[in-house]
């Protein structure tokens, strides 16, 4: 992988893994880590999260663009907590480091009436690391999520696949897609700094 890149992990839906992959990534590359929105969940949020599972002293954790009290989608949040959302309020932290940028929700989730989350991705000039998860329906989701990257000409560094297998479906979403596959993040019993150093192991970057 080139030094010093910029990685956005997006998600085929919510409750997939972002936060876990992040966490695995931000530990495998000793890179910094950046969560531009936070949406509910304030005094466990995912930048919390990441930072708790990461052992490495190098990473910097940079502070969320919007922390909203609710947790729905960001533009519902923004609207109950009397914030708006403006898209030139997000700026790409400063650093020598690679950064791991962790999305909110999947590709479409709004951020205002007229802003999506993959207006920011193209809008933070990032490359993509899709993140699925096998369940009855996550090849539709997949191969929508890879199609409307490819149409906004955003980038796909790879797609990690998080949680049980399923050979079938990840064959056929890799020959479809023609997505490279950076790796599988097996099931653990425990989730703790020794399981995202562990889980390192498993992805190719």
């Amino acid at each position: 992988m080139p030094d010093k890149q910029t990685l956005f992990v997006t998600g085929i839906g919510t409750g997939i893994g972002k936060t876990i992959v992040s966490a695995v990534l931000t530990e495998k590359l000793k890179a910094d880590y950046w969560k531009p929105v936070q949406s509910g969940d304030l005094d466990n949020s995912d930048t919390l999260k990441v930072k708790s599972l990461v052992s490495n002293d190098q990473s910097v954790f940079h502070p969320e663009t919007y922390r909203l009290t609710q947790p729905y989608s960001p533009h519902k949040s923004a609207a109950i907590d009397g914030i708006d959302i403006k898209k030139e309020n997000f700026i790409v932290p400063k650093t020598n480091n690679n950064l791991i940028i962790e999305g909110a929700g999947g590709l479409m989730v709004p951020l205002n009436d007229r802003f999506l989350m993959i207006d920011l991705i193209k809008q933070l000039k990032a490359d993509v690391i899709l993140v699925s998860q096998n369940y009855l329906g996550s090849i539709n989701h997949t191969l929508l999520s890879a199609a409307i990257l490819k149409q906004y000409g955003i980038n796909i560094s790879g797609i990690i696949f998080n949680g049980k297998t399923d050979a079938d479906s990840e064959s056929y979403i890799l020959q479809y897609t023609g997505i490279k596959l950076l790796g599988h993040l097996p099931e653990f019993e425990q989730v703790d700094k020794a399981a995202i150093i562990e889980a390192g192991k498993y992805i190719s970057l």
